[in-house]
């Protein structure tokens, strides 16, 4: 007999008090996968995950694909007639960049104004959290299968991931797929994540001369490769900011509106900075492509001698709408960057990494049972549909190798989480009802399968 509505919100309010301690003590470890950082934090971390479900009576391991970093099974098995849910979380970070922007130690969790400030307070690390919370306030009464696959390289792209699903694949089969990666729409509005782009990274390298030359006696009559970088790169959007690459695609209309205001104010954009491109602001940031220049290698300012720079490389990050695809896109990309150089100057364009948007189709009972769950834990607030920019390639991987699987999108982030930024944060109170939202969801699709 599963749990009753007020006796879960019961069991989710006993649990919480634990589950913030577990988060805080994950978040002190500081497990990056980024080259060129110690990985035995990770390896901590993963140890440390697995210690959270054998403690929630899963049956535990820790798992890696080659030279990968280590990623945690966890299994139950489901009750007779039930079916099985995956649930999907990361315990690796992003790395903290500049300290100084650090309003406090980003590996130990300080709460400020209901918020939770610490690196993967939000991204992760809560999204594990919340699954280990749903399956302590059920205890031994689990309506359901579970399977809860903790990632351990999610922020360095993945890249042993796509082996360990087809290593584990069997382990892994489920009827239902959390993937607690996400964000919600507002602080006090859930949401389903149905769309996100893809991604692909490359370099542009320009070149010409084989040395740096005077800029005084040269300069006039030899190009120098930062005015050629500068030029070959302002070709890339129109002067409305549009993407100005030929073979990029767009996915066409959104239905939700994202007020200027609020945009502009969780962008941080400065007074009289405008937007860029056409069309509604959801469509720019869901549905269409974006080209964005990440860095440019060119001497510093403060050390730059009077010479005309010989060479100047950039790295380019495009985000693909949903329904591109990532090859042609690099393609496309490279094509134009090699047509619209200026001045004959050698141009190299070398690819970097790259991953699939996806389109879920939102519909169909599982997707009812986890909007009741939201509306549920929101006190009534339906549930919205978003798109997201940002990528998550392995989405696309799960909807390869699980075809059958109903696969729900979720998170614990919101628009002010600043995840992968400084000061990223927890809002707590959306925390406790992503908690309650998955246990609902749990019940309501143990009931959807019976029905």
């Amino acid at each position: 007999m599963t749990l009753s509505e007020p006796e879960l919100r019961a069991a989710i309010t006993r649990e919480l008090p634990g589950v913030r301690a577990d988060l805080e003590r994950l978040v002190r470890i500081p497990g990056i996968a980024f080259d060129g950082f110690d990985h035995s934090h990770v390896e901590r971390s993963a140890e440390a995950v697995a210690e959270l479900l054998r403690g929630c009576g899963l049956d535990t391991r820790i798992v890696r694909a080659g030279a990968g970093l280590p990623a945690v099974i966890g299994s139950k098995p489901a009750p007779p007639g039930a079916p099985t849910v995956l649930l999907y979380a990361h315990h690796d970070v992003q790395p903290v960049g500049d300290l100084t922007l650090w309003e406090s130690d980003p590996f130990e969790a300080v709460e400020r104004d209901g918020r939770l400030y610490a690196r993967g307070a939000a991204d992760d690390k809560a999204g594990v959290m919340a699954h280990v919370a749903a399956l302590r306030a059920y205890g031994d009464e689990l309506p359901v299968g579970v399977v809860i696959f903790v990632e351990g390289e999610e922020e360095f792209g993945s890249a042993s991931l796509e082996q360990l699903l087809a290593d584990h694949r069997d382990a892994l089969a489920a009827d239902v797929i959390v993937i607690a990666d996400s964000g919600n729409w507002d602080i006090g509005v859930p949401a389903l994540t149905t769309s996100l782009r893809g991604i692909v990274n490359m370099f542009v390298e320009v070149r010409t001369a084989g040395h740096a030359i005077h800029s005084g006696m040269f300069g006039g009559a030899v190009p120098d490769s930062l005015t050629v970088l500068a030029k070959l790169l302002a070709t890339l959007h129109d002067d409305a900011g549009d993407v100005a690459v030929d073979g990029l695609t767009s996915a066409g209309p959104t239905p939700v509106d994202y007020p200027e205001e609020r945009l502009r104010a969780e962008a941080g954009l400065l007074d009289g900075v405008s937007f860029v491109g056409t069309g509604r602001l959801t469509e720019r940031i869901w549905h269409k492509p974006a080209v964005s220049v990440l860095g440019i290698d060119a001497p510093r300012t403060s050390e730059a001698p009077n010479a005309l720079v010989p060479s100047a490389k950039a790295k380019i990050s495009i985000r693909l709408a949903p329904g591109d695809d990532p090859k042609s896109a690099y393609t496309a990309m490279k094509a134009h960057l090699e047509k619209h150089v200026s001045w004959g100057a050698q141009v190299e364009v070398s690819f970097e990494h790259d991953g699939a948007p996806c389109v879920i189709d939102a519909s169909g009972p599982m997707f009812d049972a986890a909007r009741s769950a939201f509306r549920t834990a929101w006190d009534g607030v339906d549930p919205v549909d978003i798109g997201v920019g940002g990528s998550i390639p392995f989405i696309a991987t799960f909807q390869e190798m699980f075809p059958g699987a109903a696969i729900l999108v979720t998170g614990v982030e919101d628009p002010h989480a600043q995840a992968h930024g400084p000061n990223e944060s927890l809002h707590l109170g959306e925390f406790a009802r992503v908690c309650l939202a998955e246990a609902l969801l749990l019940s309501n699709v143990a009931s959807a399968a019976k029905a």
